[in-house]
């Protein structure tokens, strides 16, 4: 008898903005939980979280509100302001990495199987020892926006176009 994979899904959800936004198109959360769990069979999707900056409390309500519908459990920060010396404009910038680190530790129990939605180099070392506990991580992002360093890292690596037929969010 097949033994059920137990699945959690983590999304750094600036990062994957500008992901999309540089492919041009824009994936729908719904469509992930779908294909993931769907990808294998026996597949039991235990956690899905979604990081977000926002400009305010308000900032993303009905997306923030569909996503906690859809099963997401949703962490947010509001953006802080930063100035680059060497461009000379101010940038807005959440840093969710932390809280991103911290679910996936605080919930190691519950998953056999990651697939992290991110491009970030400063989760390699969190990778890493996730898989020493015997963790299979997928990371997601596209090419371009990966980092060296999580790449080699990780146990399957998918470029968001090569899943762009299943996962993109329709007008409909």
């Amino acid at each position: 008898m097949a033994s059920t994979t137990r699945l959690s899904i983590f999304v750094d959800g600036n990062n994957m903005f500008y992901a999309q936004q540089k492919n041009g198109w824009f994936f729908d959360p719904r469509r992930v939980l779908k294909f993931f769990i769907n990808e294998q069979p026996d597949t039991t999707l235990m956690n899905a979280f979604w990081y977000t900056g926002l400009k305010d409390p308000q900032d993303q309500r009905g997306f923030r509100d569909a996503l906690i519908s859809l099963g997401y459990t949703v962490r947010t920060k509001i953006l802080k302001e930063y100035y680059d010396d060497i461009s000379g404009k101010f940038s807005q910038k959440a840093n969710l990495d932390i809280e991103i680190v911290v679910d996936m530790f605080n919930t190691v129990d519950q998953y056999d199987r990651v697939v992290l939605f991110s491009g970030d180099g400063d989760f390699e070392r969190a990778i890493e020892l996730l898989r020493s506990k015997n963790t299979h991580i997928t990371v997601v992002s596209t090419e371009g926006m990966i980092a060296r360093e999580l790449r080699n890292v990780t146990d399957r690596y998918i470029d968001l176009n090569d899943i762009r037929a299943v996962i993109e969010k329709s007008d409909m």
